[in-house]
């Protein structure tokens, strides 16, 4: 589980935009619907390298935006 205070001060290493954190039955991850890469946690330790982060086709993209919460919640 990552912490709500980290989490109101991440953004996307790529367009330095808001990340969304969804949990979608496999653990965590972190999510740019905008550019469609979602970014993995590992031991609550959040992996933002642009290289790092999958990119993500339709259906997963639907699914992830039904889970998802945003990452900052201001």
């Amino acid at each position: 589980m990552v912490d709500d205070e980290l989490l109101s001060i991440l953004v996307c290493p790529a367009d330095r935009g808001p990340l969304l954190l969804v949990d979608p039955g496999d653990g965590e991850l972190l999510y740019n619907p905008r550019l469609r890469r979602a970014y993995r946690i590992e031991d609550g330790i959040p992996v933002l390298l642009v290289d790092e982060a999958r990119d993500v086709g339709d259906d997963e993209h639907a699914r992830l935006m039904a889970r998802g919460r945003p990452a900052d919640p201001r």
